[in-house]
């Protein structure tokens, strides 16, 4: 029977495949994802792909269909079944699979769902999602075969392999997890049953309804919860997840929100220890502080593009042992695999806590002070976004300002920095700004207003509470 599938073209993302279920995603795309993606595998020599879903209420049925399509390649189809995405990850590296496919969500609400994929090892994305598409369209695909499926549960070695690079001793912290309804629910469990300390967990059922809250945690309403609790139980820490727990998030143990760019400092601290002189790589989302910091603890700090697939890149190109982003990606290569893993981050994170003789809050207050503002998206049209970044770059280089075009534009000034970027996965923009007191920063935003306005575009809503860092 001949092969060929259109795909909604807003499905097709920059780093994954992701729609709303039953309107822009279907079981029909699942198994035309299986059927290509899949194809790609073979093209490359490959037999063995690993699968597996996150708690969402449609995730099982699309990672059905799914592996129908990877086994009509001839494929070796390997499932782990419902766990966090970065236990897929564990299972592409612990199997050696030539492929890796997860169904998940992510951080996005209970209607919507998606694929993010592995091939030899390495992200899949940008260009080659889109071949996908191509492909699927014309029906360019290896002849239909017969491959084989196998369950394997994964989650008692994954968790095993957490704890091997657990280095905190004995020192009996208290603890709170917010695990959000995630689908790192079963291992989490698992995980907190073999740490020393005092462990409660929040939300620890698997759960696509997320009754709790919506499960993305950097944003600071979904954080209310788990900050009234740490502060009930005078913990010494709070962690939470998003909903396929490939992202972090952290309070302190005043009830205080960590942001990604200040974990990522007391990360980078610990592990330049062991890798004087190595490059840190964050987003460009990222606050100066972390880079100052980074460079002051002996690393080599590298502004990189937003984006997990582009830092994943990014750190097997550079060698780099530790990468994270404004969105709670936390990247380690040293001692694990150099994939995002909001699991393990934590275990590093609390090994850290537990050698210190002071609180976690202590360390926040030590960091030097700024005033942000939120990151805030706007609406631009997709065909419109990257030509308003292009004309306010020139305008920029015209003047002469020290600018940096990585992704978007990231501006230096006396008053401190400003960002303009265009959402890979969004029609919107996206902003933000840091300087060292509120009238340094009322200034960036008015310079952010004025290049808005040269190209047409009205000033975008600041009325969020501006964040001390």
């Amino acid at each position: 029977m001949t092969f060929t599938h259109t795909f909604n073209p807003t499905s097709l993302r920059e780093y994954d495949i992701r729609g709303i279920v039953g309107k822009s995603l279907t079981s029909e795309d699942a198994f035309a994802i299986g059927r290509t993606f899949g194809s790609v595998v073979v093209r490359h020599g490959g037999k063995t792909v690993v699968t597996g879903y996150d708690g969402r209420l449609s995730s099982p049925d699309l990672e059905d269909a799914l592996v129908k399509g990877l086994v009509a390649c001839g494929l070796n189809v390997v499932r782990v079944r419902c766990g966090p995405t970065p236990m897929l990850y564990f299972a592409s590296v612990s199997l050696q699979a030539d492929g890796a496919v997860m169904v998940t969500g992510s951080h996005n609400p209970a209607d919507y769902n998606g694929f993010k994929m592995m091939l030899a090892g390495k992200p899949f994305f940008g260009p080659q999602i889109q071949e996908l598409g191509v492909l699927a369209k014309i029906g360019d695909v290896v002849p239909s075969a017969h491959g084989t499926i196998r369950g394997l549960d994964l989650r008692t070695d994954y968790v095993r392999r957490l704890f091997k690079d657990w280095d905190g001793g004995e020192k009996p912290l208290k603890v709170v997890w917010d695990n959000g309804n995630s689908a790192a629910g079963d291992v989490l469990q698992k995980l907190v049953a073999g740490l020393p300390g005092e462990h409660t967990i929040l939300n620890g059922a698997i759960d696509g309804h997320f009754p709790a809250h919506h499960p993305d945690p950097t944003v600071a309403k979904n954080l209310e919860q788990l900050i009234a609790e740490v502060r009930r139980q005078k913990a010494d820490v709070g962690l939470a997840f998003d909903g396929d727990a490939d992202r972090v998030g952290v309070v302190d143990d005043q009830g205080e929100i960590l942001w990604g760019d200040q974990i990522l400092i007391l990360l980078a601290r610990d592990v330049l220890k062991t890798h004087p002189g190595a490059t840190i790589i964050a987003d460009v989302k990222a606050s100066q502080v972390l880079f100052d910091e980074v460079r002051k603890a002996g690393g080599k700090p590298l502004m990189w593009r937003t984006g997990h697939s582009l830092i994943k890149t990014k750190m097997a190109e550079t060698g780099s042992p530790l990468a994270g982003e404004m969105s709670g990606h936390i990247f380690f290569a040293d001692k694990w695999y150099g994939f995002d893993d909001a699991l393990y981050a934590a275990v590093r994170l609390l090994g850290i806590l537990a050698r210190q003789d002071k609180p976690l809050s202590a360390i926040r207050e030590a960091l030097p002070r700024t005033v942000s503002t939120p990151e805030v998206r706007f609406d631009c049209d997709d065909t419109r976004k990257f030509k308003v970044i292009e004309e306010v770059a020139a305008r920029l280089r015209h003047e002469g300002a020290d600018v940096s075009e990585i992704d978007g534009v990231r501006v230096n000034t006396p008053d401190g920095w400003w960002l303009l970027r265009a959402s890979n996965t969004q029609a919107v923009l996206v902003v933000r700004a840091e300087g060292p007191d509120e009238a340094a920063l009322e200034r960036l935003k008015q310079a952010v207003v004025a290049q808005l306005a040269q190209s047409g575009l009205s000033a975008p809503d600041f009325s969020g509470n501006n964040a001390g860092h």
